[in-house]
């Protein structure tokens, strides 16, 4: 960069704000010049660190005091940033490591390294932001992070602001790092009231030890390695530099079973002042019931209550059953006692290992040539672990009542024991239930009868989430003068993001129901109908009526695993002039310095493939909540881009320093969206030691890849009960409705107020997916701030500032909850269409 301003006016810059950008101001000598640095949230070289929105700045030093071997962990410090992807997230993980700022979300994030853009992490909607794993730790220099739209600076995405990663350059010689980490817990928390928690789980340990553990009184665990290589050389003219690296991370799982406060599902006891040990109905060694179908207490399918609306074509009633297993035969469940311990297994740290290299260099051909490059290659491997999965309710609704598995008192107890349907005999009207609206499958067939089952996995394990991602990001570029005060950085990248997910220890619906079908074979043995009649000649059959019934066998035959394969390439192509215009005179007459100028193009593309497997695409893996559908598309961006920073009065009494800042891009999308943004700034010191800042700026976020292309499908979301149910029509839960309301929403009238149309598990599928016809969303940052750094008080600073986002057009999810209540709290009608 070039040189210029005397050292007087660069110390006496830094010092007004170096503490507010976290840099520390080195001594000089009086005849010194100063380099021109680059401040993030603007492409202006100055001679000093200051900026007209708040930047904060952690430094390579504050990597090692930590003592951290995730960048995210130290990022995530920061009173900016909130809760993201990170290591600590199983259910819902994504694999990657996601920064959010102001607590707008991670997509409105803009993350950079060297100034230059990330690509997305990953192939999901959690995912489409860039992912910190990339970043090599002890290749970090510092951190600027800057609160506030930038998007006028560096383009979409920039809402809430951007965190900027400044890479070692110039390194000389070998270093090498190591670092070994682990976590020490006390178990200790007993909790109010008169039984503390650790005597709750100590007494279902005592009970049912298969699935309660009190957690050792000390612990340690997430035990985690890394270790870098750094080597440097520079030319012996100073003109060039290489820098490469090598390093290894390695971090072992921390599961909630080894903390007192998670190693049971919590639940509390009402008044809600003790605690309690709760857990899932789809329960071990299992759930059997036909959810009282036929307990006469609904108005059921003819309207009327206290009738027998579950039965079978020959009009001998079903009994209603809901039972667990003692050995082989069935017992009453009992939601105190017997409901799933889900906890345990659970990650609270996800284990991980990741191998990363690269190598950074340049060299000067001549002044007006500065050709410089970066290699950068990541390997992360991940598992995030949940509670097992299994057969869940709703996977499977009917038995056979010739099923080998089932006992005596087993089939007595669901009705297996009713006379065979003559073959001429027809299905009565009546026989037709909330459940089987078509009287089809059990009720036309007098060998089936009504069976929901939940049972977990245990077996087989937790249920899943292998990552595999891997990045490549290349830059090739050139720097240099082009005259007197003149210079250009001109730039191609290229990144690559291979996003794999491996779905393990999850069962095939399609299987369940073929190894649930078991038959005799004939010869005092046991087998699968679709064995016999050729449609699955490898189905083993599947025993879940008797304890320890479940052959490995078995199991292998079930479980199914799923596989994803995503990539993500993004190239950018960028050209930025920067001048300073008093080559050509434009200097105010009050201002010792005159205006600098930046202005640019940049050229970028996204495109973004993520193919499933069939089992995943149909949703055929109990437990996934919906269809994973594929995606692909492509996202293409011009840009033109202009900085100014005007020094308006410099060295006066009352205005020791007085500027103005602005920016503007123009993006146009190929989508036909256009955008403005645009930052006006100014920085008043009025003295040495206090100075005020404030600036507007209007940011945009343009719809990104997964938001536009993803297929509609299903997914999951809480709710206490339907509104129109049997739940919340009794009193608890969200706006309840009319039965006005539900029939005009499509429930039939004699369905109002059943526990029919209430989840047992408390979860509804709702459809989502993208919209290729969504406009860009806008921000409006205001941020004022004052600096204070005493001369009485070499080495303090405090800085103050306040800022207000306000995003319009938001690209979000509406939610079904809130489609809900929108219709029957506010009767709006286009919620109700939804």
């Amino acid at each position: 960069m070039s040189t210029s301003n005397s050292i007087r006016h660069a110390v006496r810059y830094a010092l007004l704000t170096g503490a507010a950008a976290g840099a520390a101001v080195p001594a000089f000598a009086a005849d010194q010049t100063i380099q021109e640095v680059v401040v993030t949230g603007s492409r202006i070289a100055q001679p000093n660190l200051e900026t007209t929105s708040p930047v904060t700045q952690v430094t390579a030093e504050d990597v090692i005091t930590q003592g951290v071997t995730k960048i995210e962990d130290l990022v995530n410090q920061l009173p900016q940033a909130f809760a993201a992807q990170n290591g600590t997230i199983a259910n819902g993980s994504t694999g990657t490591a996601t920064v959010n700022l102001r607590g707008l979300g991670s997509v409105r994030t803009l993350v950079l390294i060297d100034g230059r853009r990330m690509p997305y992490g990953g192939v999901s909607s959690a995912a489409a932001a860039a992912d910190l794993n990339q970043i090599p730790t002890a290749m970090v220099e510092r951190v600027e992070v800057l609160t506030g739209g930038a998007s006028a600076v560096y383009g979409s995405d920039a809402i809430a602001g951007v965190v900027n990663f400044i890479m070692k350059k110039d390194f000389e010689g070998i270093q090498f790092d190591g670092q070994y980490s682990l976590y020490q817990h006390n178990n200790d928390f007993s909790g109010p009231g008169a039984v503390g928690l650790r005597d709750v789980i100590a007494g279902r340990a005592a009970t049912n030890p298969a699935q309660f553990a009190l957690p050792d009184d000390n612990v340690t665990d997430g035990n985690g390695v890394q270790g870098t290589i750094i080597m440097g050389v520079s030319t012996e003219d100073g003109r060039g530099n290489i820098t490469a690296y090598a390093s290894y991370q390695d971090n072992k799982q921390v599961l909630q079973r080894d903390r007192d406060y998670s190693a049971c599902s919590l639940d509390t006891v009402p008044p809600t002042t003790s605690f309690a040990c709760g857990g899932s109905s789809t329960a071990f060694p299992g759930r059997f019931t036909d959810f009282g179908s036929n307990n006469n207490a609904d108005p059921g399918p003819d309207g009327k209550f206290g009738t027998a609306d579950d039965v079978r074509p020959d009009g001998n009633p079903l009994p209603s059953y809901n039972s667990s297993l003692n050995g082989n035969n069935f017992r009453n469940f009992s939601a105190s006692t017997d409901q799933y311990n889900f906890g345990p297994v659970n990650h609270f740290l996800r284990p991980d290992t990741r191998y990363s290299l690269g190598a950074m260099g340049h060299y000067e051909l001549a002044p007006f040539a500065d050709v410089y490059t970066q290699l950068m290659f990541t390997d992360v491997r991940s598992v995030a672990q949940i509670a097992p999965g299994g057969i869940f309710i709703g996977d499977t609704s009917t038995i056979n009542c010739d099923n080998p598995f089932l006992s005596a008192q087993q089939a007595t107890t669901i009705g297996c024991g009713a006379p065979a349907l003559a073959a001429s005999q027809t299905i009565n009207p009546d026989t037709i239930t909330p459940a089987n609206p078509t009287g089809s499958p059990f009720l036309a067939d007098p060998n089936r009868v009504p069976m929901y089952i939940g049972r977990r996995n245990v077996e087989g394990g937790g249920r899943q989430q292998d990552f595999h991602n891997s990045s490549f990001r290349g830059l090739i570029g050139s720097r240099g003068d082009i005259a007197e005060g003149w210079s250009y950085d001109a730039s191609v990248q290229f990144s690559r993001t291979s996003a794999n997910q491996r779905t393990l220890n999850y069962f095939s619906i399609t299987k369940i129901n073929n190894a649930l079908d078991a038959v005799s074979d004939g010869n005092g043995g046991v087998t699968c109908r679709s064995v016999v009649d050729g449609t699955d000649p490898t189905c083993i059959p599947y025993n879940v009526f008797a304890q320890g019934g479940i052959t490995p066998e078995a199991l292998n035959y079930i479980q199914a695993p799923g596989l994803q394969i995503g990539t993500i390439d993004q190239n950018i192509i960028q050209g930025v002039i920067t001048g300073d215009l008093g080559t050509i005179g434009a200097k105010l007459p009050w201002a010792d310095e005159s205006i600098k100028v930046a202005f640019g193009v940049e050229n970028r593309n996204e495109h973004l493939q993520n193919t499933p497997d069939d089992l995943q695409a149909q949703a055929l893996l109990s437990g996934s909540g919906g269809a994973t559908i594929g995606i692909e598309g492509t996202v293409n961006v011009n840009d033109v881009f202009m900085e100014m920073s005007v020094p308006i009065v410099q060295g006066k009494p009352f205005a020791e320093q007085l500027s103005f800042d602005t920016a503007y891009r123009y993006s146009d999308y190929s989508s036909g969206t256009t955008t403005d943004t645009y930052k006006f700034g100014m920085d008043w010191a009025p003295v040495e030691d206090v100075r005020f800042r404030a600036s507007f700026q209007r940011a945009v976020r343009a719809p990104n890849i997964i938001e536009l292309f993803t297929a509609q499908g299903f997914n999951l979301f809480d709710m206490p009960g339907d509104p129109c149910g049997a739940t919340i029509q009794q009193g608890s839960g969200v706006k309840n409705a009319s039965q006005a309301e539900c029939i005009a929403t499509g429930v039939p009238g004699s369905q109002f107020g059943s526990a029919n149309l209430d989840s047992p598990a408390g979860q509804y599928q709702f459809n989502q997916g993208g919209n290729t016809a969504l406009k860009p969303e806008t921000s409006d940052t205001y941020s004022y701030g004052i600096v204070f750094t005493p001369r009485f008080a070499p080495g303090l600073s405090v800085s103050l500032d306040y800022f207000d986002i306000k995003v319009e057009d938001l690209i979000s999810v509406f939610g079904a909850s809130n489609t809900l209540d929108s219709c029957y709290a506010f009767n709006d009608a286009a919620a109700c269409s939804r």
